[in-house]
């Protein structure tokens, strides 16, 4: 059973900035880089896991190499009220969907979508908005990225 999170001391969110940095770091030079031995990192590294503080690893592609060059952001209105798991299965199928969020304002929900061309965006759109729970969409392109903290 996973305990519900608490908020990190300061090693192990200096910990977690060099995992963010490069999670295929070792522990070793984790802990180089906190002043800690590997095996304390590794206990602290295997804590957070416990606690559910680090839910996971994954790899971060280079969208080109993946044939992605659009990325866009579409603000999802829904017709009524839409639980966010009804969203979530519908869109999941997606393959150009990369992310889902319910928001306060205006729209109830913005989707991240990475397409390889306008016409795979197109398709996106037009498949999210044959959803019957939707309303209406409203589509932003993605010119430049200032600052990502979550692709390096």
């Amino acid at each position: 059973m996973v305990n519900m999170p608490q908020m990190l001391d300061p090693t192990n969110r200096a910990i977690i900035r060099c995992l963010q940095r490069d999670g295929r770091a070792t522990f070793a030079e984790v802990g180089d880089q906190v002043n800690l031995s590997a095996a304390a990192v590794k206990r602290r590294v295997d804590g957070m896991r416990a606690r559910g503080e680090i839910s996971g690893f994954t790899v971060v592609t280079n969208p080109e190499a993946m044939g992605w060059g659009i990325e866009a952001y579409i603000e999802i209105y829904c017709r009524g009220n839409v639980p966010s798991e009804a969203l979530r299965a519908e869109f999941s199928v997606i393959e150009e969907v990369q992310e889902l969020v319910t928001v306060t304002g205006d729209a109830d929900a913005m989707v991240r979508i990475m397409a390889g061309t306008m016409t795979d965006l197109e398709r996106v759109v037009e498949t999210i908005r044959d959803s019957g729970k939707i309303d209406r969409t409203r589509t932003m392109m993605v010119m430049s990225r200032a600052i990502d903290r979550h692709h390096g």
